[in-house]
């Protein structure tokens, strides 16, 4: 009888302890399992020994423990090393990753930008671009409180086609329906063009400028120039987002969270607006505010109809859902609590709400201090260098409206799609108003591709400017 005797150079190689059972002599796999465990624990409380050169792959480890002959304490080592390099490997990647979703929902699309180009040549080359919005006659309308006023704040000129076509094509009374577009300086020719040359009728649409407000000077807004000007302000939301960041404490999610509150639209006056809705539009009673990532799917005429009991604004609350990215904030998601002020003032389970479609009564927010306050409290966050809260217009309305506010239905207004990809379809369809918010445009190449025919279904891509921007072209 022949026997094959192994002979091992060190008394702790992977071999020895595994030729017993690959020449069937017994099995005491038990012991080598409590044996490698034994090992692990002490490799894992242990530093990785200097100059330990890790294989490139698998194959290549394992090829290395053929020829090398490796001890099961370098072995692990070696796992170990290997894991560790990959996690941090993944790690660099993901945040790259979250940088690069962040640089990008932040920049302009070249078809968008081409959009607004083309109409703006188009207003001063084409008198009917530059004809009156609205025609004479229909002036009256602008300040009748038996229509149904929008008011939409946005340089976005797609976006804000989208809000209108989608309002109009969903009224059950299109013929009473008022949209105000607010539009900045620079976009005003190019949103000027667009609805002067495609109108919406029987819809009324005016489109101001926010230069063309004799209200809106530096006296009453003075705290939102600051913002705007604010060297310090503008670095944090225009300057390097990785720059001081410890990411190796800092979680992905985080990390992301961080990157969205730094998005330079938080200091638009634009985004701002909506605290003087009561100013802007002094013979209006009610108005619906909407954002430009919105789409509105079915008539909003009953929203009118809603009793505010004396509130000031009807919103969705947001702290009554099951995911964590949108529907389950409370002020302790918005506010540093470390902050004196903020522990003086806030409860931090109080339940926070959402801005993209709000019904606003003009006549008990004119009986309120909320502007003032709303000042107020930016001037104290601006004092304490953003140490109260770092995301943009939300934060101190959710202080200012305090005790304001008239919780309305869900279904009213859907959020999140511009967040997460796994959104309900079927509570999508339901939804009287779905809200892109979230870096996730739909009119972006991030956009969430099942989530976009809801809104692109609003898109006229039969019109001359569309088409020849190319936008959305895949």
């Amino acid at each position: 009888m022949t026997f094959l005797v192994i002979v091992l150079p060190c008394p702790d190689c992977l071999g020895r302890r595994l030729g017993p059972r690959l020449l069937g002599r017994g099995d005491d796999s038990g012991n080598l399992i409590k044996d490698f465990y034994k090992i692990l624990n002490q490799v894992n409380t242990e530093e990785i020994p200097d100059g330990l050169k890790l294989p490139d792959s698998f194959s290549q480890l394992v090829s290395e423990m053929k020829n090398s002959q490796y001890d099961a304490k370098t072995f692990a080592f070696m796992l170990r090393a290997m894991m560790e390099k990959l996690e941090k490997e993944i790690r660099e990647s993901k945040f790259a990753e979250l940088m690069n979703k962040h640089f990008a929902a932040s920049s302009i699309p070249k078809g968008i930008h081409c959009l607004s180009l083309r109409l703006t040549d188009e207003y001063s080359s084409n008198a009917h671009a530059r004809r009156q919005l609205p025609s004479p006659e229909l002036l009256p309308v602008l300040s009748n409180n038996s229509y149904y006023h929008f008011v939409l704040a946005t340089d976005n000129i797609l976006a804000a086609s989208v809000v209108v076509s989608s309002a109009v094509q969903s009224s059950l009374e299109p013929e009473k329906i008022v949209f105000h577009v607010i539009t900045d300086k620079k976009t005003y020719a190019g949103m000027h063009s667009w609805f002067a040359l495609n109108p919406v009728s029987p819809a009324v649409v005016e489109v101001k400028g926010v230069h063309q407000f004799d209200w809106l000077t530096r006296e009453n807004v003075p705290v939102l120039e600051a913002v705007e000007n604010h060297n310090g302000i503008r670095n944090y939301y225009h300057g390097n987002h990785v720059a001081g960041a410890n990411l190796s404490d800092t979680t992905p999610r985080t990390f992301a969270s961080k990157l969205q509150a730094r998005s330079p639209k938080y200091i638009s006056l634009l985004n701002h607006l909506r605290i003087y809705l009561p100013e802007l539009f002094p013979n209006l009673d009610k108005v619906v505010f909407l954002d430009d990532d919105i789409v509105i799917q079915r008539d909003l005429a009953s929203l009118w109809e809603i009793d505010l009991r004396g509130k000031v604004n009807g919103a969705v609350e947001t702290c009554k859902g099951e995911d964590e990215w949108v529907m389950s904030k409370h002020f302790r998601n918005y506010f540093n609590f470390s902050h004196p002020l903020i522990a003086k003032h806030l409860d931090p389970d109080e339940c926070a709400w959402a801005y993209g479609m709000n019904i606003f009564d003009l006549r008990a927010w004119r009986k309120t201090n909320i502007r003032e306050t709303y000042h107020s409290w930016l001037k104290e966050n601006l004092k304490s260098n953003l140490t109260m809260w770092k995301l943009g217009t939300l934060p101190p309305a959710l202080i200012a409206f305090k005790g304001h506010v008239h919780p309305i239905d869900p279904s009213w207004h859907m959020l999140g799609l511009g967040y997460q990809s796994k959104t309900n379809i079927e509570n999508v369809k339901r939804a009287a108003v779905i809200h892109y918010n979230g870096q996730s445009k739909p009119w972006l190449q991030i956009g969430f591709e099942h989530l976009r025919p809801f809104w692109t279904k609003y898109v006229n891509y039969s019109n001359d400017f569309v088409r020849n921007c190319h936008i959305l072209d895949s």
